[in-house]
C-alpha cells in the first residue's frame, strides 16, 4: 500500500508540473501572440510647379490629397486595393493587417492620378512601385513591418503652365 501511495504522490507531482508548465520550472511564461501589420509609405509630388511646400532640391511641390493604392497579387488571386491619402506634405502611409499571406514582391503601390488639374502627367505611378523594406516598428497594438515606395512624380501637361 505504501508503494501505491508513493506512486500516486509522484504521479500527482508530475501532473501538477505538467499543468504549471514553464512556470513550475522557473522559466518565464511564453510571450502573448503578437499582432502584426504592414505599413507602406511614400510621397506624391508635382514636378516644376511651385506650390506651397516647394522643395528646390527636387524642383517639385507636394501633392496633398493624392490617393495611393496598395495592391497585391498571388497568381490570379488579387486582394482588394487598400487606400491611403497624402497629407499636406505629400506624404502618405497605408496601414493594414490584411496582407499577412502575401510577400512584398507580390505588392505594388499606385498613384493613378494627381489631385491637381495642372499637374496631370504621371511619371511611373501607373505601373506601380515595388515595396522596399525599411524597418520593424513597435506599435501600441503590436509590431509593424514598414516599407517605402519612394516618390510618385507628376508634371504639368504644358511645361511652365502651373496655374
Amino acid at each position: 500500500m505504501a508503494l501505491f501511495v508513493k506512486c500516486i504522490v509522484i504521479s500527482l507531482a508530475a501532473v501538477l508540473l505538467a499543468l504549471d508548465g514553464a512556470a513550475a520550472m522557473g522559466l518565464p511564461p511564453p510571450p502573448p501572440t503578437v499582432n502584426f501589420s504592414i505599413g507602406v509609405q511614400g510621397m506624391a509630388w508635382c514636378k516644376t510647379c511651385r506650390y506651397p511646400g516647394y522643395l528646390a532640391a527636387m524642383d517639385a511641390s507636394p501633392l496633398p490629397g493624392a490617393v495611393a493604392y496598395l495592391r497585391c497579387r498571388h497568381g490570379h488571386r488579387r486582394v482588394t486595393s487598400i487606400r491611403g491619402v497624402a497629407g499636406r506634405s505629400g506624404y502618405f502611409l497605408i496601414e493594414t493587417s490584411q496582407l499577412t499571406s502575401f510577400t512584398s514582391q507580390e505588392c505594388k503601390v499606385y498613384v493613378p492620378r494627381s489631385p491637381s488639374p495642372a499637374c496631370v502627367v504621371p511619371g511611373h505611378g501607373r505601373r506601380g512601385l515595388l515595396l522596399k523594406f525599411e524597418e520593424f516598428v513597435k506599435r501600441a497594438n503590436g509590431l509593424q513591418g514598414l516599407y517605402s515606395v519612394g516618390n510618385f512624380m507628376f508634371s504639368p501637361k504644358y511645361p511652365n503652365k502651373c496655374y
